[in-house]
């Protein structure tokens, strides 16, 4: 796995679970894990950095980062005689 992909994997998921704590308070439910380690960075650093960047900044870094997000609708073929 490449670094970019590495990056954009683990913010997902740091950003997912991010949600879910948010959504556990919302509801009174059972918070999950804390983190530890490396995720630790990511959730005190990495979340509310993103959450606080503007959205045109946000889609460009995302645009510039390569993955499936870049990905693009092929052409599509050209007809070639009748269709029956």
């Amino acid at each position: 796995m490449g670094f970019a992909r590495w990056v954009r994997a683990v913010s997902e998921k740091q950003l997912l679970t991010a949600a879910q704590v948010q959504v556990a308070r919302r509801h009174g439910t059972p918070l999950p894990p804390p983190p530890r380690g490396v995720a630790l960075f990511w959730q005190k650093i990495y979340v509310p950095t993103y959450h606080k960047l503007p959205w045109k900044l946000r889609s460009k870094v995302m645009l510039a980062m390569p993955g499936s997000h870049r990905q693009t609708w092929h052409t599509p073929d050209q007809a070639k005689g009748p269709a029956v």
